[in-house]
Parts: C-alpha cells; sequence; structure tokens
C-alpha cells in the first residue's frame, strides 16, 4: 500500500476500533501527501468529520505564537538576551523560593533579570514541573492566585493585565535561566508579544504568521466562517467506553476569550498546520517565496538549547519541540514540533523529510497519547531515510 492508505488504515481503524470519536490527518513523506478523515463529531454519530474541521490544538499553539515572537525578533522589536523587564514590569524583581518543595523556607532574590530567551525556553523560573508531587507548591500558589493548571479554559481566564498581576504575586520556583518548567512561558509569551507590538496577540499573530500562510481557519476562538465546522470535543472513555463531553461545539472556543492564551489557546485545521510546518521546513519561507522568518529565526526556534525535558529523547528549542535522540523507528534527532494535550500532533522530521499532523475530538488522559498517534508515527516517521538527506541547518 501507498502512504495514503497506510494512513488511513491506521487512523480509521483506531476510529472504528473506538479509540477516537473522530480525526483528521495531513501526512507527508517522499512527495506523497495523505490527507484525510475518519469518524465523527459525537461518538458514534453520523456527523461526519472532515479534512476541513476545525480542532481545538491546545499546546500546538505553543509554535504558533512563538514564530511570532520570533518574527519580532528578526525586525529588532525583541532581543533574545534583553531583560523583559521594560515591557513586563510585573515580573521585575523576582523573589525566587529558596527551596522548591517548601515554601516555608523563604526566598532569595533572583540573581538577574528574566530575558525573552528565558521565556522561550522556558526557563523563567514558573511553570509545571513533572519531575516533583503534584501539585508542586508553585502550582498550588498560581491556583490560590486565580490561575489553576489544568485543561485549557479560555472563558475562564482573566484579560491579559489581571492574568499577569496574579501572576507576579508567585515566587519563582527556580532562578531564571535554571531550569525548564513547562507551559507558563508560553503564556507571558503571549502577554509579551502583544506588550511589545502595542497590539491584541490575535491581532499581531494574523499579521506576523496566519495571514502570510493563509492560516484562514487559525485563531482563538473560531473564525466566524468557520464556526459550522467546530465540533464538541470530548474525555477519554471511561471503563463501561462512555465519554463526557468536555466542551460543547458552542462553547469555550466559540467567542474569542479575554486572554488569548499563548500556550494552549488556537483552533485550527489540518492544512493551516501543514502550512506552519511547511513554512518552518522551509526555512521561513511559504510555497510563493514570502518570508515570514528568516533562516536564522528558524534555525534558532529548531535547535535545542533547553536540556531534556524527558526520559524519552525530548528536548527544547525556542517555543518549539527538538528531538535530542532519535527515536527507535520513528523520528530523528532534531525533529520539531509538539503535542497538544487535547488530543493533537504536528511533527516534523528534517532528516526523513515526512511531516505528520493528526488532530482528534478527543482530549488524553495522560502525557502518553493514545495509540494511534504512536501508530501514525510509525507510518509516517519509520521510514529510513533518503540518499543525501541532511538535518535541520546543515543544507
Amino acid at each position: 500500500m501507498g502512504l495514503a492508505e497506510d494512513v488511513e488504515a491506521v487512523v480509521a481503524g483506531s476510529v472504528a476500533a473506538g479509540g477516537v470519536p473522530g480525526a483528521a490527518w495531513w501526512v507527508s513523506r517522499g512527495g506523497e501527501v495523505a490527507r484525510g478523515a475518519a469518524g465523527a463529531h459525537t461518538p458514534g454519530g453520523d456527523d461526519r468529520i472532515g479534512p476541513d474541521t476545525v480542532f481545538r490544538i491546545a499546546s500546538i499553539t505553543k509554535p504558533v505564537v512563538a514564530a511570532a515572537a520570533m518574527a519580532l525578533v528578526d525586525d529588532g522589536t525583541l532581543v533574545l538576551d534583553d531583560p523583559v523587564d521594560d515591557v513586563l514590569p510585573e515580573l521585575a524583581d523576582r523573589r525566587v523560593l529558596a527551596d522548591p518543595a517548601d515554601p516555608a523556607a523563604g526566598t532569595v532574590p533572583a540573581r538577574r533579570a528574566i530575558t525573552v530567551r528565558d521565556v522561550l525556553t522556558f526557563r523563567l523560573g514558573l511553570g509545571l514541573d513533572f519531575t516533583a508531587p503534584w501539585p508542586s507548591p508553585t502550582v498550588a500558589a498560581l491556583g490560590d492566585a486565580g490561575l489553576p493548571a489544568g485543561p485549557p479554559n479560555p472563558q475562564a481566564t482573566p484579560e491579559p493585565d489581571e492574568w499577569l498581576r496574579r501572576l507576579a504575586t508567585v515566587p519563582l520556583a527556580y532562578q531564571p535561566g535554571e531550569r525548564w518548567l513547562y507551559h507558563t512561558g508560553a503564556s507571558v509569551l503571549g502577554v509579551l508579544v502583544a506588550r511589545v507590538a502595542g497590539r491584541p496577540l490575535p491581532d499581531v499573530l494574523a499579521e506576523r504568521v496566519l495571514d502570510t500562510l493563509g492560516m484562514a481557519d487559525t485563531g482563538f476562538g473560531v473564525p466566524e466562517h468557520a464556526r459550522g465546522r467546530l465540533g464538541p470535543h470530548w474525555t477519554p472513555p471511561s471503563d463501561d467506553g462512555t465519554r463526557a463531553l468536555y466542551d460543547p461545539a458552542d462553547g469555550q472556543w466559540a467567542r474569542p476569550p479575554a486572554f488569548p492564551d499563548g500556550g494552549d489557546g488556537l483552533v485550527a485545521t489540518v492544512d493551516d498546520l501543514a502550512a506552519f510546518a511547511g513554512m518552518l521546513a522551509a526555512g521561513g519561507r511559504t510555497p510563493r517565496g514570502n518570508r515570514v522568518l528568516s533562516a536564522a529565526a528558524v534555525r534558532a526556534m529548531t535547535t535545542e538549547q533547553a536540556g531534556p525535558v524527558d526520559d524519552e529523547g525530548g528536548g527544547w528549542g525556542l517555543g518549539i519541540g527538538v528531538r535530542r535522540a532519535d527515536e527507535p523507528g520513528g523520528r530523528h534527532a532534531g525533529s520539531f514540533g509538539w503535542d497538544g494535550g487535547l488530543g493533537g500532533s504536528w511533527w516534523t522530521d528534517p532528516v526523513s523529510g515526512a511531516t505528520a499532523i493528526l488532530l482528534t475530538n478527543q482530549m488524553w488522559s495522560s502525557p502518553e497519547p493514545p495509540a494511534v498517534f504512536g501508530d501514525l508515527r510509525a507510518v509516517a516517521f519509520g521510514a529510513a531515510p533518503p540518499a543525501g538527506s541532511c538535518r535541520a541547518g546543515e543544507a
């Protein structure tokens, strides 16, 4: 079978077996593209999902917003190693927990200011620590400040200035630049981008990234023309096989939020994400030659620089996941992309030249995705790299 048949067999088979209610995919390898969809918006229903269905992409938002930030770096509006104090004065003169596990131990002054690079690499000192008991003192303190951790809840989050004010009441868990901590840096990045550009984040994102790439179905809240293509979203099946409704079609993403969250707020289609992935793979250009990012900005984004983020070869660049090591039978070191806990994944492998995007209407129950994601990656990335291929930055 060819790529299209292999991909459809994997995803449609998972849908038929009850793995997820519905899914859409876009996979390219060796000049061949597989694009399709299977399943329904409602489990077992006849409201079919299509390749143009709009999905809540959760943390795949992070690289898209990071690209807008890197466009501002390209034109000198942002400088990676500058402190954020002038733009985000709420984060100036930080206090840091003397012991991240024991708030009673008190705080010490931050040894230096938080920089733009710290925010992009998630080393600003605040975020989710997957190695600590849950909830960590910092996560608990953020919850007490009205910023609870958990699945995206866009209509319950305060507007950006109030969000940052609350964030600033919580001491840093680690010194700036010291340790990678998940998620919070992406939300801070969205506020930083909006303030330095002097306009709301959705406007900056559209101007710097979305419009040039033709990503017309991507936004914080479903664009009006696409509202008929957003369906409900579901939790994983319980022991008896039933799913609970996480968000209805006219729910949290049906209208713009007060806080456009750079960490998990976007909706998109597989075609839009394919356009974004293709731009990065092409060194910052669109197929027509229009430049979104400089080649240097893309290299910086997709170069691992924050240290291991897990025990399975994962790393982090500037606002995007970058693999540090080859994955047996799968993605190579240097592959870039990210996953979304509401049921999506995008990765591009510069060695094999393959890209795989899978969006579903079922949230994950843990950082480990449902089996269909691993099966799709095996189909997309399992082939040996073609002769003469090169890793990103080696061309």
